[in-house]
């Protein structure tokens, strides 16, 4: 069974969020509830959680299940990037991986230097997120990619299903499910080109929709980030013999969603920052 707070939790974060205007107070709390999510999940694997550039504790999760896998200095590919100062990727290309960026906003940095990093500003469609991947193994010389992020905040589902169903099968693949549909819930949007988020629940597709798809293309699911539940971690079944320390259930990997997000995680991101670590 998943873990939920109990209502005295979230009451004393409702009284200090509307009630203090301390911020620090504020994301002390936010911190200590974060812990407790961590460490009183039914799935342990929630205790790598970290953050170095991703959107709350994604990195340290990526960062395990490579250390697991054996992979060094390996290939990404990340579709939807948003400018480029946070995302699953940027941490992965501070350790020497080499990779390509597809996303529909300018970045914060020109790349167009960068040896290891390429970017192409595109609106990501079913019809074209095929081609695209095949472009990124192209330009690297690749034939296998390692990771694959994707976060499109809508139809995500059905381009995941594309990849997959065309061959297109990395050891490691991060996925944004809508954490409000628990288990065993089947849920996703319809599909529409033109989908925008409205900030609102209706996006991508629950995460016992995308179980039953990795389940069908031999991927394990590993992880629900605690933070937020809001990214899903799965790799292909042959590796399934490194993480036994996994639950076999996905109602005890599903981690309920949270929308306070953390500013206790550091400084802001620079550009220096990131040229130092995309130009290199």
């Amino acid at each position: 069974m998943s873990y939920k707070f109990k209502d005295s939790d979230l009451e004393q974060l409702a009284r200090i969020t509307f009630n203090s205007a301390d911020k620090n107070i504020y994301n002390l709390q936010l911190q200590q509830l974060y812990e407790q999510r961590k460490s009183m999940h039914p799935n342990s694997f929630c205790k790598y959680g970290s953050k170095v550039f991703s959107q709350s504790d994604e990195d340290g999760i990526t960062f395990e299940i490579c250390r697991r896998l054996g992979i060094h200095n390996g290939f990404f590919i990340e579709f939807g990037v948003d400018d480029g100062k946070e995302n699953n990727t940027l941490s992965l290309l501070a350790n020497k991986w080499s990779g390509f960026w597809f996303g529909g906003l300018d970045l914060a940095i020109d790349v167009n230097k960068s040896k290891r990093l390429k970017f192409k500003k595109i609106w990501i469609t079913r019809d074209n997120i095929l081609g695209l991947a095949k472009e990124a193994l192209s330009n690297f010389s690749k034939t296998e990619v390692d990771l694959i992020s994707l976060d499109l905040d809508g139809n995500d589902f059905y381009l995941v299903s594309e990849l997959l169903k065309n061959k297109i099968n990395p050891k490691i693949f991060i996925v944004e499910y809508n954490g409000k549909f628990m288990p065993p819930i089947q849920f996703k949007i319809d599909y529409d080109e033109k989908h925008q988020w409205k900030s609102d629940d209706y996006y991508g597709a629950s995460i016992t929709s995308f179980y039953d798809l990795f389940n069908k293309n031999d991927y394990k699911l590993i992880c629900c980030n605690a933070a937020t539940g809001a990214n899903a971690f799965f790799v292909r079944n042959e590796f399934a013999t490194e993480f036994s320390d996994v639950p076999n259930d996905v109602k005890d990997i599903y981690v309920t969603p949270n929308f306070n997000l953390l500013n206790y995680w550091g400084h802001k991101v620079s550009t220096r920052t990131l040229e130092k670590i995309i130009l290199e």
